[in-house]
């Protein structure tokens, strides 16, 4: 194993106070390692998708340490993490999040202009992702014009496109049927296996665990139990874009 990309030490998260103090996180501990598939399984409340927001700089923990290739994150402000969201975290929702009236290139792209990219440049990017999730020949049709899974990946390549250190994944196949969402998770597992893609995939379904190296259970805001599955010893690391310094 590499050194890990992502190390969290007793994170935890409180909301609320008094009488209506809730506690999300309870001193959780984890890493994952550079090219790895990890999957945070939990019913409902147990805390991945508030775990998984803190990781993603959404939210702040009420105390602990998030370490992204060695650097804290934890306490970045908001405009910090905007920037490091917007630079080194692919973001991935159950809802597809995709503007109606720009075509498939263009949401793809409009992250990479506000950026920073020239307009072109964002454009090519946006096509070279939409062909890697394999819709070269749908990148000029609008949102509604898409089927559910074809509009999955299209919020996959405007992750992608990027170029992420880490993918985080909430609930991503939440709004597919059983077909489409099995094809999304072979897809994430492939940017995994073939491209060195590191992934953290929230989800219920515990049909997901058999594609992930990692799996990590949840409940009432404690790590319960964590396995590691054997791996495949040829796949791809991290590209040298994946280990910038966060910008500040």
């Amino acid at each position: 194993m590499s050194s890990p990309i992502l190390s969290v030490s007793c994170l935890s998260k409180t909301h609320g106070e008094g009488e209506s103090r809730v506690q999300a996180l309870r001193s959780v501990t984890m890493t994952v390692e550079a090219g790895e598939f990890a999957v945070l399984m939990g019913v409902s409340g147990s805390g991945k998708s508030t775990l998984l927001n803190l990781l993603a700089g959404l939210d702040r923990p009420t105390s602990g340490s998030i370490r992204l290739y060695g650097e804290e994150i934890a306490d970045l402000d908001d405009d910090a993490r905007t920037i490091l969201r917007r630079q080194r975290i692919g973001l991935i929702f159950q809802s597809f999040q995709l503007l109606e009236s720009l075509t498939a290139e263009e949401n793809v792209a409009l992250p990479l202009t506000i950026g920073g990219m020239k307009a072109r440049d964002a454009r090519h990017r946006a096509a070279e992702t939409l062909e890697c999730v394999g819709l070269a020949k749908r990148r000029l049709h609008r949102p509604h014009q898409l089927s559910g899974g074809e509009q999955q990946r299209v919020a996959i390549a405007r992750a992608l496109a990027i170029k992420p250190a880490i993918l985080l994944a909430d609930e991503p196949t939440g709004n597919l049927d059983t077909k489409e969402g099995e094809r999304i998770i072979l897809l994430l597992k492939d940017l995994v296996e073939i491209q060195g893609q590191t992934l953290v995939l929230v989800t219920h379904d515990p049909s997901h665990e058999k594609y992930a190296d990692r799996i990590i259970h949840l409940r009432d805001g404690h790590i319960v139990e964590e396995m590691l599955q054997p791996r495949n010893n040829n796949r791809i690391l991290p590209t040298a874009w994946n280990r910038l310094p966060i910008a500040a």
